[in-house]
């Protein structure tokens, strides 16, 4: 059997698979505790694959992780979500829990794959995928093959800049899309607007109880849905940033096929309307945008760690 798993910021899953197999044998998620570590979350991952696994050992590991990996020594070099991830030998730590060959890659990488080969990109040799979740990442597919680049830091476009005077982000600068468009950034600032101004959002307090803590980017897009004008303000902005990101890489490397995933992405039509228009607003006339969801949600980093260990296997 071949062994799946995705290292996400919120979740964790796995999946196995036989080879060529259209259908996980098994699949399983867990939610990661508020304040996880490396140790916590590498600890949780082995659990779950030998808990999958029931004794045998797999054929081989493929991984997908939700930060900059090098991928070509299977070293992560850091998670922006989760502490002391920075300079950990992942793919050799695999290997020794498992006792299998462990190919890890970052999770828009690996999702990309995922979705050329399985998905929304089949038949196509240029893609870009994005997932608008806990952050903004990306993956390029071109020529057929993950291009990673120079230091394997290819398709961050979630810290591309595109509102100079903007929040500040995690990663230290301001107005990256990440810091506009992702569900927990969403989340931080409707709390920071409805502590700052209490006759707004009267949905969003409705809908979390009076607790401005228990809200997050999925109450963010119900409480729009249903009408409250912060929230849908907040959504717009997401989309906006989404839309002027793509654009700018439209521009710049003109894929066939720009394929989005991730929690975010399941806001309603509205959002998706506002990305492509605001996509084909930024990108020049001339250029061609087509902009579609990915084909295998949340498990796209799964199929895509599976379409790793196919790459073993071919070399």
């Amino acid at each position: 059997m071949i062994l799946a798993l995705d290292f996400g910021g919120t979740k964790h899953t796995a999946g196995v698979i036989l080879p060529g197999g259209q259908a996980w044998l098994k699949h399983e998620q867990v939610l990661s505790p508020s304040n996880p570590d490396a140790a916590y979350d590498l600890e949780t991952m082995i659990q779950l694959g030998r808990r999958l696994l029931e004794g045998p050992k797999p054929q081989a590991v493929g991984v997908s992780f939700g930060g900059p990996v090098d991928a070509l020594s299977g070293t992560v070099r850091l998670s922006h979500h989760v502490p002391g991830w920075e300079g950990i030998r992942l793919a050799s730590l695999l290997e020794g829990a498992f006792g299998a060959p462990v190919s890890v890659d970052n999770d828009a990488n690996v999702a990309a794959l995922g979705e050329q080969r399985f998905g929304a990109g089949q038949g196509l040799s240029s893609i870009f995928y994005i997932t608008i979740s806990t952050g903004v990442g990306g993956g390029w597919i071109l020529d057929g093959c993950v291009w990673r680049g120079w230091d394997g830091m290819a398709g961050e476009i979630g810290h591309t800049t595109i509102d100079p005077d903007g929040p500040l982000c995690l990663c230290g600068k301001r107005g990256c899309v990440e810091r506009l468009a992702s569900g927990p950034y969403m989340a931080q600032d409707a709390r920071q607007r409805l502590q700052a101004d209490p006759a707004c959002g009267a949905i969003m307090r409705r809908l979390c109880g009076g607790d401005l803590d228990a809200i997050d980017g999925a109450l963010v897009s119900r409480a729009a849905t249903q009408g409250d004008e912060l929230a849908s303000e907040l959504l717009q902005r997401s989309a906006w940033a989404i839309g002027t990101g793509i654009g700018n890489a439209a521009n710049l490397i003109n894929p066939q096929r720009f394929i989005l995933g991730g929690g975010v992405t399941k806001s309603g039509d509205i959002w998706w309307e506002t990305v492509r228009q605001v996509a084909m607003e930024t990108a020049l006339p001339e250029v061609r945008i087509e902009i579609v969801p990915a084909a295998l949600g949340d498990d796209a980093p799964l199929w895509g760690a599976v379409a790793l260990v196919m790459d073993i296997d071919r070399s």
